[in-house]
Order: structure tokens, then sequence, then C-alpha cells
């Protein structure tokens, strides 16, 4: 690499926003592109609800804060959510009648995976399918939701299994890396949460990017896969929710009622260059939206 060749590179990184500046901001902008973003997160604190977004959204183009692109969304667990896909679709179609097609669905490729070896083979057929370029988009977006799920009961504590699993991560993660380089993708993989109970901040006494301790739904929690997988990625966004209990007045009524309210919080745990940053946000109809505080 010469001088003259680093005036060439673009000053700035492509980057997906997820359509919210408060969340956007967040991130310093969006999702990079050439690098792997992490969400993490318990059940139910919007991780696959922001991952539909993003397919979505991708199909904008830069001017609006997508990447002109077509999605692959491979799932590993559970069956895919097509209902709500179609409502987000549909939705972004009307808000942006001109620059999303009446069927956005058929911009993003969804494959369902069962486990970490059938995740390389699909991702080696990943790259050949995108550089037959036979998309009417380019692909530009491949979410893993989740990469946890591939990994719950296929490989033993032994150090022979974890040793295994370790070369595991780092071929998904080195053929992700990869992918995105060459092409200029963003990659978001989803993952898990496991109780973590120890005297130590951090995992294992290891303090991971911005924040001591991660807690949520008042259980204080670590990303599965450990520190290897942890060294495997480029940004960690850790998605929280608490319940509250607030009293409701009910009209007519001579108490109150006692109602439980959810409250996610967005967090950037680590992600190069970046410091601490956090919002709350909701969960509505037309997707993930920042709540100023």
């Amino acid at each position: 690499m010469t001088p003259q060749n680093l005036m060439l590179l673009p000053l700035s990184t492509p980057k997906l926003s997820i359509g919210c500046p408060l969340l956007d901001h967040c991130l310093g902008g969006g999702i990079p592109c050439n690098s792997i973003t992490e969400l993490v997160g318990e059940s139910g604190s919007g991780k696959t609800q922001l991952c539909l977004q993003l397919t979505v959204r991708a199909q904008l183009p830069p001017s609006h804060g997508g990447l002109g692109g077509s999605s692959v969304y491979i799932f590993t667990e559970f069956s895919f959510p097509f209902r709500r896909l179609q409502q987000l679709g549909n939705l972004y179609h009307a808000s942006y009648p001109n620059l999303i097609r009446l069927e956005p669905l058929e911009d993003i490729y969804v494959h369902g995976v069962h486990d970490a070896q059938e995740l390389i083979h699909v991702l080696r057929d990943i790259e050949a399918f995108i550089a037959i370029d036979h998309t009417r988009l380019p692909v530009k977006l491949i979410v893993i939701d989740s990469i946890a799920a591939l990994f719950r009961s296929q490989y033993q504590t032994t150090p022979a299994d974890l040793k295994r699993r370790s070369e595991m991560f780092f071929n998904i993660s080195g053929t992700l890396k990869g992918l995105a380089n060459k092409y200029g993708l963003a990659v978001v993989v989803t993952n898990q949460v496991v109780d973590f109970i120890g005297p130590h901040h951090g995992v294992n006494g290891v303090r991971l990017g911005n924040l001591e301790s991660l807690d949520t739904s008042g259980r204080r929690v670590s990303p599965a896969l450990g520190l290897a997988w942890a060294h495997c990625i480029n940004s960690r966004v850790f998605l929280a929710r608490h319940e509250q209990s607030i009293e409701v007045d009910i009209r007519n009524a001579p108490s109150t009622s006692i109602r439980s309210q959810t409250h996610r919080t967005f967090h950037l745990v680590f992600a190069p260059h970046m410091a601490y940053e956090s919002a709350e946000f909701v969960i509505k109809k037309e997707g993930i939206v920042g709540v100023s505080q």
C-alpha cells in the first residue's frame, strides 16, 4: 500500500441506516459495511425485529440511508417470520413507493441452516450466488439469526471440542469478513445471552468494551460463545429489556391498576474508534424506533 493508493481509498465506510437518527447516532451513522456487527440480547429484546427492518431498508438508495441492494437472511431456529417481514415491506413501500418495489420480499433471499458445518457450505454457495450477479439488486447485506443456535448442542466442553469450536468460529467469521470486504457488504449476526455469576467485572475477569457488565430483565448476563467468538466480530450492540410496574388510573374505577411496561435499551458495547453510546427504543408496527429521554 503506497501513499498514493491510500489517497484513493474512500474517506468513510458506507453504512446502512436503521431508520432512526437516535439509534444511527449510537453507531456513528448506522451499520457499517466491510465488517461484522453483532446484536446480542435475550429473547424478545428486538434482535430479529431489527434484522428484518435492515433487510428492507437495505433496498433504499444510499441517498436515503440504504445500500441500494438485496439481502441474504440465514435463520437457524424457529420458523422464519415471513408475515412480519411482509408487514414491514408493505409499510416501507407505502413510505417510499418510488424507491422500494411493490414486492420488497423479492429482494430478500431466505435460507435455513441447522448446524455450523452447513453454514460454512451455505456461505460458499452465497459467494457463488453473489459472483454470478443474477439478482435484480446486488447483495449488500448478510444476516445470520442466530449464530449461537448453531453451537448449542453440537460441541461439548472437552478441550478438544472447545478447540474445534474456536476453529469453526474463525472459519465462519473469516469467510464473512472476506465476503464483506470483497463485495462491500454489511454483515449482521445475532447472538444470545447466558446467565453470568462471578465476582469479577466482565467475562472471566476480562472487561470487553465499554460496559463492565450486561444486565437485562434483572439478570446479569454475558454474550453466548465466550471470548473466542468476541474476537471474531468488529462491533457489538447489546439490546436490553426491563419490565417495570406502573400504576394506571382507570376511568370510573375506585383504585388504580398495576400494569407491566417494557423498557428496551440499545447499548454500543464496542466498535472500532467509537465511544459508548446508548438510547432507549420501542418496537412499533413500523419497526424499531429510538425514544428521546
